[in-house]
């Protein structure tokens, strides 16, 4: 069935909401051959299906606060080191020992951001769909819409709409002239509305109770309408209470444990938001529709669910490889050849020049800071094997009498003698 759209208020994320909306729409359908028709039940399965998709997101995001906590304490004092140094050499070093620390865990500073830049526009879009499903699943939108042109057929039929609408700000009735933003205003009509809106046009009476009385069903929870806003005298209550009440289970399992917190600048802002979020839901729950309500809910029962099973990968994961690891794959990216030629191009320079460039600022990097480099290549027990070697060699030469007397003068016979 092609889904024509009602209205694209989604603006920027239309592609996404459209995207999103033919998979709700092929969720209702499959159910409909079953004999279901129930919004609520497409919502509970559409939005496990999108945070199953997330899931790589989620334990990329996860596996990086584990690298995060191992390289903070390393991280933090870099910067203690260069603290108060506004001049550009000092901050071109620290430039360096971070990009040097980078590599060695094989971290992206950027990585703990890329699934949040991605999680919040598939979120707002998710919020286009369910608060406006006639658009997305077209099965619900025939319903409304022998009712529409029924309606569009009376004389003052936008006065009479005005009138039901009231001072209902969420609700727009600046152009009733097409039939498609007529049924985004009965979309939107609360049960008491509907009832009025049937009494003011007694010849379509029957007609408009019958279309009301499929659409609710199909729109009903456990007796709720989820396109009510939640009532604080109703069983509705329950919806926003229970969302707040999951979000806050949700976000004290994926908190950060203490010996991971300890060294984390962002621990406390994100110790806050254990309890901020929750709060917020709440008061999203309690403004929007019932259906943004059931998805927060559901998306938290699977998180919880997930988060779980996360959580015991996570305890099983050595750290250690997980940075070997990370590492190795990051090495890989930077010799890729396309990346090199892009970084090569951006810098004016030849692919031959970025080479010499990297392999020199490693080789400094490691002599600068060995506590950086690793270990198997930076071992002062080798170091002072070689030097001994040498020491010994120039003695059994009987030129001890003119041999190195400088830290300098000895780096520069272990370098003759490698070469």
């Amino acid at each position: 069935m092609v889904v024509t759209l009602l209205t694209k208020s989604a603006g920027i994320l239309e592609p996404i909401a459209s995207l999103l909306g033919l998979i709700m729409n092929g969720i209702f359908e499959f159910f409909n051959l079953f004999g279901i028709q129930n919004i609520a039940l497409s919502i509970i399965i559409f939005t496990f299906i999108v945070r199953a998709l997330m899931l790589p997101l989620t334990i990329k995001q996860q596996k990086f606060s584990k690298l995060s906590a191992r390289m903070n304490p390393e991280l933090q004092k870099i910067q203690a080191k260069y603290k108060g140094k506004k001049d550009q050499e000092s901050i071109r070093k620290m430039q360096a020992e971070q990009q040097a620390l980078y590599a060695k865990y094989g971290a992206n500073p950027t990585s703990g951001c890329l699934p949040l830049l991605i999680t919040l526009p598939l979120m707002f879009a998710l919020y286009q769909v369910i608060i406006n499903i006639p658009a997305y699943v077209g099965q619900i939108k025939g319903m409304y819409e022998a009712m529409a042109v029924g309606i569009k057929g009376v004389d003052g039929y936008d006065q009479i709409i005005k009138t039901v609408v009231g001072t209902n700000a969420r609700i727009s009735t600046k152009d009733l002239s097409a039939v498609d933003n007529i049924i985004n205003v009965l979309a939107k009509l609360g049960t008491t509305a509907q009832g009025k809106l049937a009494e003011t046009i007694p010849a379509l009476s029957t007609s408009i109770n019958g279309a009301y009385a499929n659409i609710n069903h199909a729109n009903n929870f456990f007796g709720m309408n989820i396109t009510n806003n939640p009532n604080w005298k109703s069983v509705e209550i329950i919806i926003p209470i229970l969302a707040a009440v999951l979000s806050f289970v949700q976000s004290k399992q994926v908190q950060m444990k203490p010996q991971d917190n300890k060294d984390n600048p962002m621990a406390s802002a994100m110790n806050s938001m254990i309890y901020m979020m929750p709060l917020m839901q709440f008061f999203f729950c309690i403004t929007f529709p019932l259906g943004i309500g059931l998805y927060w809910i559901a998306t938290s029962v699977f998180m919880i669910i997930q988060q779980y099973f996360v959580n015991r990968m996570l305890d099983r994961l050595n750290v250690d490889e997980l940075i070997e690891k990370s590492a190795a794959k990051a090495a890989k990216k930077r010799k890729s050849p396309l990346r090199m030629s892009m970084e090569a191009a951006s810098k004016g320079m030849t692919v031959q020049e970025l080479a010499k460039t990297q392999t020199k600022f490693i080789e400094n990097t490691v002599l600068e800071k060995p506590e950086v480099a690793d270990k198997t290549n930076s071992s002062e027990v080798s170091k002072k094997e070689e030097t001994e070697e040498v020491l010994s060699e120039d003695k059994s030469d009987k030129k001890l009498s003119t041999g190195p007397k400088s830290v300098s003068e000895i780096a520069n016979l272990l370098k003759n003698k490698k070469l």
